[in-house]
């Protein structure tokens, strides 16, 4: 039992260390959506929200 413990052990200090050493994968973040509100155009006219 004892040498099964340290087996258990081991294994997961090399999963730790291997996982530590590859390092921190970046990934580019997608483009937000945001709502842009109404707001009254040229001449008067209101221009609806919308998604951009």
């Amino acid at each position: 039992m004892r040498r099964l413990m340290s087996v258990c052990l081991l294994a997961v200090a090399l999963l730790g260390v291997g996982t530590t050493l590859t390092g921190c994968v970046m990934v580019a973040p997608r483009p937000a959506r945001v709502w842009v509100p109404g707001y009254w155009g040229y001449g008067h006219v209101w221009v609806g929200g919308h998604w951009r």
